[in-house]
């Protein structure tokens, strides 16, 4: 597809490698040129914070404000009670009311930290689903809703189809999910006025859904646009690493380990990466992503710090770097390594180091730790930790004790 757009938006998301699909290029692109565009993007509130794998689609909506339309995050305070079954193996455990408030709340942190929210005509907005979810009355929504969903249709979408083909069981609880997503975008454009829909690729059945839908009930032209899913050079998910989810929130995951992550990019995605998570040129984000050698772990730091700082503010990135230059290059201490405090009490005669290892984050399991120590990947305050036997008592942690694995991982335990 070479659409050449004249929008400031359409052209940052197809020059800086946003876009994957869009339902009308050229109408959308109108659009844009024409006024305000209100856009929104749907999250549900499955976890108290959202993840790497989120800030994709939060760097749209940057975007989306930054070159003058009005961002909307939704929250799906009544979705996330169904629980979307897209691409999943397995139905989704449910939440109580207080536990998808509760995450909601967490969420709220970081979007602040990327979109300007207020009254103002490009002011960020955020809603709940639940807003008109929760008083839905069941026989006149599948009156004036149901009756425009074809039940063959929804079985040939992706996301239904793997599952059935799989033979694994989808609930009508889920199968509802993608009426309701449709139902969200006919509400946000009858009430907000909203015209795009913008979502990872997974979701192009239901953002269509939501656009059919609203063509027949309310006779309105509304677009859909997608970004790719992202997958690392080496086929991972984007935002998972081995010790679990990238969260964005400072309580959840440090601003060290944030920036750790980064760092640790692969070479061949330092470029993508740069276009996408930060707000460097792109003259400048190819020039960096080309370097080679020791001189693509300068982009690295790049990286690192522009995205940190976007999260979690300049201090915080500056901070991790100091940190992470004092840990690799003098082999010393940083102040802001995990780390674990404990009691004298918790100690006792004594603690094992491999539950120092477990309790600090760098191995799941006494069995993984022992495997850590047995391959000569652990380090107690740089020098090779051989015994898995050694036991730690309190006078040994009269200072901290720097543990390691590998050469990029490290905590410090001390005495709290």
């Amino acid at each position: 597809m070479t659409y050449h757009p004249k929008s400031d938006f359409m052209r940052v998301m197809m020059e800086r490698g946003f876009l994957a699909d869009c339902t009308d290029y050229q109408g959308l692109d109108e659009a844009l040129i024409n006024g305000v565009v209100p856009t929104y993007i749907g999250y549900d509130a499955t976890a108290k914070s959202l993840h790497v794998g989120h800030l994709l689609n939060i760097m749209m909506l940057r975007w989306l404000q930054k070159t003058g339309h009005k961002p909307i995050t939704l929250m799906g305070g009544g979705t996330t009670k169904v629980g979307d079954p897209s691409f999943r193996a397995d139905e989704r455990p449910l939440l109580t009311p207080e536990q998808i408030d509760d995450n909601i709340e967490g969420m709220k942190q970081v979007f602040a930290k990327y979109l300007d929210y207020g009254d103002g005509p490009t002011d960020a907005i955020m809603l709940n689903n639940a807003e008109w979810l929760d008083g839905l009355n069941y026989l006149e929504f599948l009156r004036d809703i149901g009756r425009h969903f074809s039940v063959n249709r929804m079985l040939s979408f992706e996301s239904v189809k793997s599952r059935l083909d799989r033979e694994q069981s989808l609930s009508f609880l889920e199968f509802n999910y993608m009426i309701l997503q449709a139902y969200d975008f006919l509400e946000l454009n009858r009430r907000y006025g909203c015209l795009l829909q913008m979502g990872g690729s997974d979701q192009w059945g239901n953002i269509v859904n939501g656009i059919d839908l609203t063509r027949r009930v309310l006779d309105h032209e509304i677009y859909g646009l997608t970004s790719p899913l992202l997958t690392t050079s080496d086929g991972k998910k984007m935002g998972k690493s081995q010790g679990g989810a990238m969260w964005l929130n400072a309580d959840m995951l440090s601003p060290y380990e944030f920036w750790q992550f980064w760092r640790n990019t692969t070479d061949a995605d330092v470029g993508r990466f740069l276009k996408l998570y930060t707000e460097l040129p792109v003259e400048e984000c190819d020039r960096l992503g080309a370097l080679a050698g020791s001189e693509i772990n300068d982009a690295k730091i790049i990286l690192a710090n522009e995205v940190t700082s976007l999260c979690h503010g300049a201090d915080a990135a500056a901070a991790a770097e100091a940190t992470a230059r004092e840990v690799f290059e003098k082999g010393g201490i940083g102040d802001d390594l995990p780390t674990v405090a404990l009691t004298s009490e918790e100690i006792g005669d004594g603690i094992s180091i491999v539950q120092l290892i477990v309790r600090s984050g760098l191995a799941k399991t006494g069995k993984e730790a022992k495997r850590l120590i047995a391959e000569n990947g652990a380090k107690i305050d740089d020098a090779p930790l051989t015994d898995a036997g050694l036991m730690i008592d309190a006078s040994a942690l009269a200072n901290p004790i720097k543990l390691s694995a590998g050469k990029k991982r490290h905590a410090l335990v001390k005495l709290g």
